[in-house]
């Protein structure tokens, strides 16, 4: 899979774990719905040359240093 590239920017979230001031590693799990153009080349390989995400729903938010779960993450507002 080569070239992916994206026509429909996902907005970026941003989180702070309140147990142990994390702000850069989490594991999210996330369900997201996408429309792909795929152009399979002659020799059989595949480019995907666009992605439009149609729906994303956030499942759980986890910080990846303490363990901490969704109660405990807190969404930062962008400024």
């Amino acid at each position: 899979m080569t070239g992916e590239s994206t026509t429909n920017a996902v907005a970026v979230t941003r989180y702070r774990c309140n147990a142990c001031g994390n702000l850069t590693r989490f594991d999210v799990t996330l369900t997201r719905r996408t429309k792909e153009f795929r152009h399979f080349t002659v020799g059989g390989e595949l480019e995907i040359e666009s992605v439009d995400v149609l729906a994303e729903s956030v499942e759980s938010v986890a910080c990846r240093w303490c363990g901490a779960a969704d109660d405990r993450i807190e969404v930062i507002e962008q400024t």
